[in-house]
């Protein structure tokens, strides 16, 4: 990361959350001719859903910690939720836990920080390493 700026990071990552995304997207697609047995919301579980659940929910942190630190970011982090909700979100079981996660990440850090301060913006290049970790991680396991 060295040589990087912080905005130079945030496309990296926003970019590696959308291929993620297509990627997922694109396997869910192919496996969507396949009947699924099992009833209630087993049907609507997918293997990667705890990443994918995760992952909304830093959409949803970064989402109000960079609001909070000026980033003029405008709705870019909402948009990529959009996105991932589009992706996956195929029932409404579905798409009403991502936005949990996604509400939750944004919600426990509003009850946390008021105003932008040092430990506000470590957390979020924490969270901009995890979030390019998960979208890395779900690209290779849909190669």
């Amino acid at each position: 990361m060295i040589g990087f700026t912080k905005d130079a990071r945030l496309k990296q990552w926003a970019g590696a959350a959308l291929i993620a995304l297509a990627a997922v997207g694109l396997d869910a697609r192919v496996g969507a001719g396949v009947a699924v047995a099992a009833p209630g919301a087993l049907e609507d579980s997918k293997p990667y859903d705890d990443k994918l659940m995760r992952l909304a929910e830093l959409l949803g942190a970064v989402h109000y910690l960079r609001e909070l630190c000026s980033a003029n970011d405008g709705q870019l982090w909402r948009e990529r939720m959009k996105e991932l909700i589009d992706t996956e979100g195929g029932t409404a079981l579905r798409r009403a836990r991502l936005t949990r996660s996604f509400n939750q990440g944004y919600r426990s850090y509003r009850r946390t920080y008021v105003t932008c301060t040092p430990t506000a913006q470590s957390s979020i290049e924490r969270f901009l390493a995890e979030g390019i970790q998960i979208g890395d991680g779900l690209v290779q396991n849909t190669r």
